[in-house]
Parts: structure tokens; sequence; C-alpha cells
């Protein structure tokens, strides 16, 4: 496709959106139900056809040697259909945040103030690897009154254009404005920058993948930009911790899918725990094929990991690689957390109530977990339905991001006459 051809599609997609949006934002909470749920039954009707195409991304993906735990984001199984299925049906049943009143308010100038819960208008998704995302983006929007844009990465185009196809269709046909859900179908990377240019349609802009990939579409929109940050996850162990408990966490958090943005990248011990818990998390690690690297403290106990380097605290993996540090204090281990981390989920493994507190306060992460895995950190967890992604940003959204979360609000003033003297 030629360069002017590009731009002039991508056009003309994000205003159908931006004329979709505004019939879109006054539907009422039913008739957008049954959007969602006619989406989700010709998803459930075409499951093969969706695992057939993903299958001819994923072999794509192997031949061109995309690392396993990368694939493993690209896979769809049975399962995950199913999941993603259900997420659609969950927040078909979820209460519509569009029309809520955020506050009522009674100035003394005899006139009544609202401020309520509306759409953003237009949201355009960026992301890579995960096919999912077009079904949850398109829910999530849908459900909050919104059109959205959909540009998936090259590497799930098969799956991404079945999905989007699939949506589509049954949503026209319930009754969604034509127009609203946007699939730029190319794997022409010049659509990004196209779509960048558009902020007299786009509302918002959503980028999921990677590091690049967010400051890319960052330093290059005047879009307003809600990221789904880096995922460098810590879990402490305190001294006072469960042992049984801490070695479940450290696992699920580290192995259950090591890819995902949730998963931790650092393992943080109390020193006097760190003989205890060490040997038996390494055992437990090595059994599940986890590279091992440890501060100059961790290896004198478990001398068969590998030497942790000052660049591995500020590595997100995304692969079965695992860093220790052995550290003197709670204090000790919320300083780094604070310095390293990207503000994303943190962990604290311990019985005293007093450590768990503090550490809740002092850890500036988006999602804090007490005794928990950070593995948890989801929208579907939450309750949320499935969510649009985890923002470590503290403004305009932050963690696992809903239906509240793409909405904004405005202010509903009725007078009678009233004039300002």
């Amino acid at each position: 496709m030629e360069n002017n051809e590009l731009k002039q599609k991508v056009l003309s997609q994000a205003a159908s959106a931006k004329d979709a949006s505004r019939a879109l934002a006054v539907m009422t909470a039913q008739q957008k139900s049954k959007i969602l749920l006619a989406m989700a039954d010709a998803l459930s009707k075409n499951a093969k056809d969706i695992l057939f195409h993903n299958e001819i991304d994923v072999e794509a993906a192997k031949e061109a040697g995309l690392a396993a735990v990368l694939t493993d984001r690209l896979t769809l199984n049975e399962a995950r259909v199913n999941a993603m299925i259900q997420g659609v049906r969950d927040v078909a049943a979820l209460k519509d945040p569009v029309g809520e009143i955020v506050e009522d308010l009674k100035p003394a100038q005899n006139i009544d103030v609202k401020k309520i819960r509306v759409p953003l208008g237009v949201i355009a998704m960026i992301y890579e690897a995960r096919p999912n995302v077009t079904v949850d983006a398109a829910t999530l929007c849908l459900k909050a009154g919104n059109a959205v844009i959909l540009k998936g990465g090259s590497e799930a185009m098969n799956s991404n254009r079945i999905l989007a196809k699939i949506i589509y269709d049954s949503a026209v046909a319930a009754g969604m404005p034509a127009g609203a859900i946007q699939f730029i179908d190319t794997t022409d990377r010049s659509a990004v920058t196209e779509l960048l240019a558009l902020d007299k349609y786009v509302d918002l802009l959503i980028p999921r993948g990677s590091e690049e990939l967010v400051n890319f579409i960052r330093k290059n929109t005047l879009i307003p930009v809600l990221s789904h940050g880096k995922g460098l996850c810590h879990t402490y162990i305190d001294k006072d911790a469960d042992l049984k408990t801490a070695l479940e966490i450290a696992v699920n958090a580290k192995c259950q899918r090591p890819a995902v943005c949730n998963a931790m990248e650092t393992l943080l011990v109390h020193k006097d725990v760190a003989a205890e818990v060490l040997p038996a998390i390494c055992k437990l690690y090595s059994e599940e094929g986890v590279e091992v690297r440890g501060c100059p403290l961790a290896r004198n106990i478990i001398p068969e990991a590998k030497e942790a380097v000052e660049a591995d605290w500020s590595t997100e993996y995304h692969d079965k690689i695992i860093s220790i540090k052995v550290v003197n204090s709670l204090d000790e281990a919320i300083a780094h957390i604070n310095k390293y981390g990207s503000q994303h989920s943190d962990a604290i493994v311990t019985k005293d109530k007093s450590a768990a507190d503090k550490f809740l306060a002092q850890v500036d992460s988006a999602g804090v977990f007490v005794n928990a895995s950070t593995r948890l950190h989801d929208g579907s967890v939450f309750g949320l339905g499935c969510e649009i992604g985890i923002s470590t940003q503290k403004l305009h959204a932050r963690g696992a991001m809903g239906l509240k979360e793409l909405t904004t609000t405005k202010y509903i003033v009725r007078g009678q006459g009233n004039i300002r003297k």
C-alpha cells in the first residue's frame, strides 16, 4: 500500500470511529450489554476458526525464532479462548459506569451541580503479540461507551484479523453503530505513525508492548497516552515470613507465566532467613528450569547461582531468569524496590502486620501485595471482567484498568436563570 493511500485509510477509519463514538455515547446499558453478549456468542461459535488462524501465527513465530516465553503470549488454546469469551460475558454483566453521579454539589448560588461519568470518545490501542487484547479492548471500550481503533502487531495478524471480524460483524448485527470498532488491517509499521498524528480524532492512546514501543509512542504523538507499563516486579521475603507460603508465592510469581508484566523479576530475602529460604527456593527453581542470579551474599549460600550484575536489578527478563538479593532489613528492601522497580506490582511475605503495613505505605507501586503473588494484579482477578492494561502512571489511571478508567467526567449544571454577579 502506498504511503498516501495508507494515510487516507487510517484517517478514514479514525473519522468513522469519531462519528460512531457520538452514537455509542448515548446508548443504554442494556443496548451495550446486548452487543457484548452477541460478541461472546459469536466468538464461542467460531472458536475452532480462531484456533486455526492462531496456529498459523504461532508456527510462523517458531520458524522466525521467537523466544518460547514470547510465543506463549501469542498462543491461544481452548482454555484461553474460553477465558476470553467469559471475560466478555463478565463485562456485559458489570454495572455501566456511564452516567454515574461522581459528585452532587449544592453550591450557595442555588444551582444544581453534578459531576457525572461520561465516555472518553475514541480510544486507540497499539499492541504487540497478544491477540486477546483485540477482544478485551473492544469489549471494555464498547461497554464504557467508547469507539476503539485496534492496531495489533504483525506477529499476531492472522489471529487479530479473525477476532476483529467476528466481534465487528456480530456487534453490528446486534445494534452497534457501524465504525465503532476499527481494525487497522496492515503489517506496515507506518500505519502507527499515521495513527499517532490523528489527535483531532483520537482521545486516548493505550500502547501495550515493549518498553521501546511505549517510548516511541510517547515521543511521537500529541494524543494523551496511558501506557501499560514495564513490569519489573519484586517479592520480599521478610524475616517473619511463613516458609511454605514464601516458597509457593516465589514460585508462582516467577514461573506460572514468566513472560507477562506481573511476573516477578527480583526476589529479595531477609538475611535472617536466607540460609533456610535460598536452598529451598533454588531447588524449586531448578525443577522449573529457572536460571538464578544472585548477589554475593546470596551466592555464599547458593554457590550454583550465577553472579548478578548491576544491570540485573533493572532488567525485565520476560523469561525464566530470576535475580536474588539478600537484604539486611525491611527498609533496605523497600529502598531497593523504589530505586529499581517500575512501580508496577510488588509483594511482601510476612506474618508481621506492622512490617506489612509499612511495606504497603512506603512501596510506591500501582499494586502492592501482602502474602499474595504479583501475578494476581489482573483485571479479571480484581473483578473488572477483563482489563485494558495495567498502568504504572499516576494520571489518569493507575493499576489494572477496567471500565471506569475508560471514562472521564463532566459537570452538569441546572439553573433557573442564574447569572454571575
